[in-house]
């Protein structure tokens, strides 16, 4: 089976499945992902405690790309420094958009390298990560939103 198939099938799973789609309840972070072109639209809810996301989680709907990103983005957090998860989301976002990214330390993230084939899917595979980022660096407010328009 090809390398391509193996990662088209993984997102098929996450988006079948998605891991941590849920609302963290109590949170310390949250923000609010709107892509209005296709539809895509989740809130991604964190809990920090000493600096490590205790807890991560998404709700919402859209595409195969946007669910399974957000599944794979939270799997990958949780238990994880802020550090490093401002620096996976640097990475993850240079994987789907920079032809000569550096996919190291990214496990099963590189699944989603193919999208920055496809324009319209970056924007779906990058909106739970701006989310993400959005709740971990405006913390003055709870209901931030971004959108990747």
């Amino acid at each position: 089976m090809s390398l391509n198939k193996l990662y088209e099938q993984m997102i098929l799973e996450h988006n079948k499945n998605p891991r941590n789609f849920k609302k963290v309840d109590p949170c310390t972070h949250s923000s609010h992902g709107h892509n209005p072109l296709c539809g895509d639209d989740y809130v991604v809810s964190i809990r920090v405690k000493d600096g490590i996301i205790d807890d991560i989680g998404f709700e919402g709907m859209g595409c195969a790309i946007s669910k399974a990103s957000g599944s794979l983005m939270t799997e990958t957090l949780i238990g994880k420094p802020i550090d490093f998860v401002l620096d996976t989301k640097d990475k993850f976002i240079n994987l789907v958009t920079e032809d000569d990214a550096v996919n190291e330390n990214l496990g099963k993230l590189v699944v989603f390298e193919g999208v920055k084939k496809y324009p319209v899917r970056v924007k779906c595979a990058a909106l739970v990560w701006r989310a993400l980022e959005d709740a971990l660096i405006n913390t003055s407010s709870n209901n931030n939103t971004v959108t990747t328009e």
